[in-house]
């Protein structure tokens, strides 16, 4: 008997080729490919089962996660996948793990700031997973000021080694994932102390535990920092705390491609530019810009598909009541986030090439993009996480009461996807570095100093500070230089404004946390202006498929527009618009919401989601929602039996009206 899909109608509207779309989404045909088979690979095996996932105590839950990491990484070499191929089962397999920390931070660590020799020791053993590596740098007491952490490597010229301590219990390591329970190994970061002189922060590769029995190795005081936010969640993971107590290791055991210490104690930078580790930061912050669109269109996929299984109100005659999707408010709150999905995909390819693009300029010694690039990119980590953890929560809204729910797969999403706002730098701390580099781009406007890459725009300032909006018609915001020019106006003049208000300051260091929140306001909006002008980018290419293109220059403008209608405040008191013009905006989204509309299943079906990975029974392919909800309400463990432990001991004497003589 074939399966009922309670979604078929809502399949039937689409105005766009699907197949095609998935492509557009997963970047290529090939990566399309890639991902599909591993997901599939992934869904059909029952290790790998997580719809209990929620339910288990810690310590079976952690349990749970060491089998799906061991048994993902037998899959890996029995079905001989590619680097690519085991990337996409890690990411599919959809539980956080030490692995994570492995592959993300470890392996890069020594990669981009080890020597020749040092890889060549290190990196194979990490490669077949003989050492297990954690990245050891956030302390009790600090996090994103990196120059205040307090563990120091004092060289030893006696014994030519680092005698690695926590000399404060603020500088425990803290955090770290991976460390808790598993790491063997940790690129640890510590004060580099030699011949008395502190040298700042520098990586060392310690052993913590020993490769025979696990156990910590002697002067490591190691483990679990406890329970976080959310049921299952980011709770599947050990991250941990480290004590050190005059732990000693190699000379060579300091990370040192960009400087070294010689055997007589004497510290010397390599002549290896320090910027080099600019391209590791870009690559993370690319790869967190790539997890934000993943997160954020599983959350979309989810409320878009109970919003089309959903109805209530509006009977006529005693027909079916209205599906919510229908209703404008609904629309209002949903389809700017399926537009943020679509977005942040874009952004995200971008940055990709973005990252290809410093590497080899890195490579060649020009050093001339990279201020640019850590700005756009530890900008773009920041607004795309923020408005992803925000947007979760906005979808479970979505959903109602059942978005509540465990089942719904919501509330593991947002609370295991939150972390993303303060992990690889607080999201307020790097709109601040945006903004630093924004006062030194204005600053240099009348040098002769052309800005580069995104902020290429601000060379024209003397036009964008007197141009006025053209918009006369609702129908005039949907002209893409219109929309960029409004964009590009609102940036630049937050920014000169920023710029004017600081040099009043006699002190600018002062003046700069006097206006840190206008200075932050003003790095959104550049940020904003960058993926709106590289969705609009991403629409000048060639993009095959019937209706594919049109679809995508309807989210395009529905994304824009959102964020005029939103930041409307700005665009109208820095004079980029009129409020008048601003109406016609909302008009405009109003009508756009209306295109959307029949597509809207079909654009979430394009992330070509399995079921195994959204986890959730209001988001199932089928829409086969309220049987579903029912089947899983009975396997609660509450619902084991029919009377509850403790009935007999607490509920019972209180119906009796026996309490003052219970044993209780």
């Amino acid at each position: 008997m074939e399966a009922l899909d309670y979604h078929a109608e809502e399949r039937r509207k689409a105005e766009f080729d699907v197949e095609e779309m998935k492509i557009v989404w997963a970047g290529s045909r090939h990566a399309y490919e890639v991902s599909d088979r591993v997901a599939r690979i992934v869904a059909s095996d029952p290790v790998f089962q997580k719809d209990n996932r929620t339910m288990l105590s810690r310590k079976d839950l952690f349990k749970d996660t060491l089998k799906k990491a061991a048994h993902a990484w037998k899959r890996i070499i029995e079905l001989r996948l590619s680097e690519e191929e085991a990337t996409e089962l890690r990411f599919f397999v959809d539980q956080p793990a030490y692995t994570d920390l492995h592959w993300g931070m470890f392996v890069p660590a020594i990669k981009g700031q080890g020597t020749e020799e040092q890889q060549k020791k290190w990196l194979p053993m990490a490669y077949k997973m003989q050492i297990i590596g954690c990245y050891a740098q956030t302390e009790l007491g600090h996090g994103s000021n990196v120059q205040g952490l307090e563990t120091t490597a004092t060289f030893d010229p006696q014994t030519d080694e680092f005698i690695i301590h926590s000399p404060t219990l603020t500088s425990s390591k803290w955090w770290p994932g991976g460390l808790g329970k598993v790491s063997t190994h940790a690129v640890v970061y510590a004060r580099l102390i030699t011949d008395g002189q502190d040298y700042g922060v520098h990586g060392f590769i310690v052993q913590l535990r020993s490769l025979d029995d696990h156990l910590p190795l002697p002067g490591i005081t190691v483990g679990d920092i406890g329970m976080k936010f959310g049921s299952g969640a980011y709770n599947s993971m050990d991250n941990g705390l480290l004590r050190f107590d005059h732990v000693q290791i190699p000379r060579d055991q300091m990370l040192m491609r960009l400087s070294q210490v010689t055997r007589e104690g004497k510290y010397m930078p390599s002549d290896v530019p320090r910027q080099l580790v600019y391209g590791t930061m870009v690559y993370v912050r690319q790869t967190i810009v790539s997890d934000a669109s993943s997160a954020l269109s599983k959350a979309v996929c989810i409320a878009t598909r109970y919003s089309a299984i959903r109805r209530q109100f509006g009977s006529q005659n005693g027909g079916p009541e209205t599906q919510v999707i229908n209703y404008k408010t609904q629309q209002n709150r949903l389809f700017p986030l399926l537009a943020s999905a679509y977005a942040f995909r874009f952004v995200g390819e971008w940055l990709k090439w973005l990252y290809t693009d410093v590497t080899e300029r890195l490579q060649a010694n020009d050093f001339s993009t990279l201020p640019e690039a850590h700005a756009c990119t530890a900008g773009l980590k920041s607004i795309t996480t923020t408005a992803t953890a925000d947007a979760i929560e906005e979808c479970r809204k979505l959903c109602g009461g059942h978005g509540y729910l465990s089942s719904s797969g919501l509330p593991e999403l947002f609370a295991v996807y939150v972390p993303a706002c303060t992990y690889e730098g607080d999201n307020v701390v790097l709109l601040l570095q945006v903004a630093r580099f924004l006062m030194k781009t204005v600053s240099q406007l009348g040098s002769g100093k052309k800005p580069v890459g995104t902020t290429a725009y601000m060379g024209r300032a003397e036009h964008l500070m007197q141009c006025s909006c053209d918009v006369q018609r609702a129908e005039d915001w949907l002209n893409p230089s219109v929309i960029v020019e409004a964009f590009e106006a609102r940036a630049l003049r937050m920014s000169v404004a920023c710029a004017q208000s600081l040099s009043k300051f006699s002190n600018p260091e002062e003046g700069f946390a006097e206006l840190s929140p206008n200075l932050v306001e003003a790095a959104v909006a550049h940020c904003q202006l960058i993926v709106v002008s590289k969705f609009i980018e991403k629409l000048q290419q060639d993009i095959p498929g019937k209706g594919v293109k049109r679809q995508l220059e309807i989210l395009c403008n529905v994304y824009a527009l959102y964020l005029v209608h939103k930041h409307l405040g700005d665009f109208v008191s820095t004079g980029s618009i009129t409020p008048k013009q601003g109406a016609l905006a909302n008009e405009q989204l109003r009508s756009l919401y209306s295109q959307v509309r029949p597509n809207a299943i079909a654009l979430v079906d394009a992330f070509n989601y399995t079921d195994h990975f959204l986890s959730s029974i209001l988001g199932r392919y089928d829409g086969n929602v309220y049987a579903k909800l029912y089947e899983a309400a009975w396997k609660d463990p509450l619902n084991d039996s029919v009377v509850p432990d403790g009935y007999h001991d607490y509920v019972k004497p209180l119906l009796r009206q026996q309490l003052i003589t219970a044993r209780l």
